[in-house]
């Protein structure tokens, strides 16, 4: 195995592939992403979340996934993330970085505009228009999925609830009522994502969505706006268009599809 010390690529270096992808200075960037698949990196995750703020500069504004299982009364000063990765997990328990409120569905933000961002949201739903990903569209963000797909894009659950589909599963998660630990059910636009990996090709086919190499991940940026437009434009025309085929048995679509009507 090749040394990451001789081989990881410097963050500057990683600035430079940011910009030339087309990540804006002075923009807001949702970032999903996998270290896994970028490294190495000198400074590891830190190393990455500085080129990450380093391209947008210092009126640029950088949000992250920082969701949690909802199984504990959430405290945003110290909950972790569950499944957000590495960088996420670092980020959002960086100095100056702010991180919103939400039980289940928690972001961090860091930049210009963090608080607008991350602002208090309601329980539901937790990625729609008034959340830190609803907030990224409005402002006219952009999306980077850094070594991920479409699939962990939470910005297609903003289109889907402008959109109004018709599907909502409810999940449990405990938040805090009058100093009880208590659990709620938080419906939400819930099923297994495979299927916004159809993205690709409609951005693609728009020349809409722009690829290529970020350190050793495949990367893709686009814009929030044209991301939201597509997917509603889509699911205008089939309200299920990103749920599996029933034959499929994917028990998550599956049951999305059962609590239509």
């Amino acid at each position: 195995m090749a040394n990451e010390e001789t081989t990881a690529l410097t963050v500057e270096a990683i600035e430079a592939e940011l910009r030339a992808l087309g990540v804006r200075q002075g923009g807001v960037l949702l970032v999903h992403t996998s270290f896994r698949a970028v490294r190495p990196v000198e400074g590891g995750p830190l190393g990455l979340i500085a080129a990450l703020r380093a391209a947008l500069g210092p009126d640029g504004t950088l949000v992250m996934p920082t969701m949690t299982d909802g199984e504990a009364v959430f405290d945003p000063l110290t909950t972790p993330t569950v499944d957000m990765g590495i960088t996420a997990e670092l980020f959002w328990r960086q100095s100056g970085v702010v991180r919103s409120t939400h039980p289940g569905g928690s972001f961090a933000a860091a930049g210009r505009l963090a608080e607008r961002i991350c602002a208090p949201q309601p329980l539901a739903p937790p990625h729609g228009v008034d959340s830190p990903p609803g907030r990224v569209h409005e402002l006219g963000g952009q999306v980077l999925l850094l070594g991920v797909t479409h699939g962990e894009s939470t910005t297609l659950h903003v289109a889907e609830s402008i959109a109004g589909v018709p599907y909502s599963v409810e999940h449990p998660c405990v938040v805090e009522v009058d100093g009880v630990a208590t659990t709620v059910m938080i419906p939400e636009t819930d099923h297994c994502c495979a299927g916004f990996g159809r993205m690709d090709a409609w951005l693609s086919e728009r020349g809409l969505q722009r690829e290529g190499r970020i350190g050793n991940a495949h990367a893709r940026l686009v814009d929030a706006r044209d991301l939201v437009s597509v997917a509603v434009a889509h699911l205008t025309d089939d309200p299920l268009v990103f749920l599996c085929d029933p034959r499929e048995g994917c028990e998550e679509c599956d049951r999305a599809r059962a609590s239509v009507g």
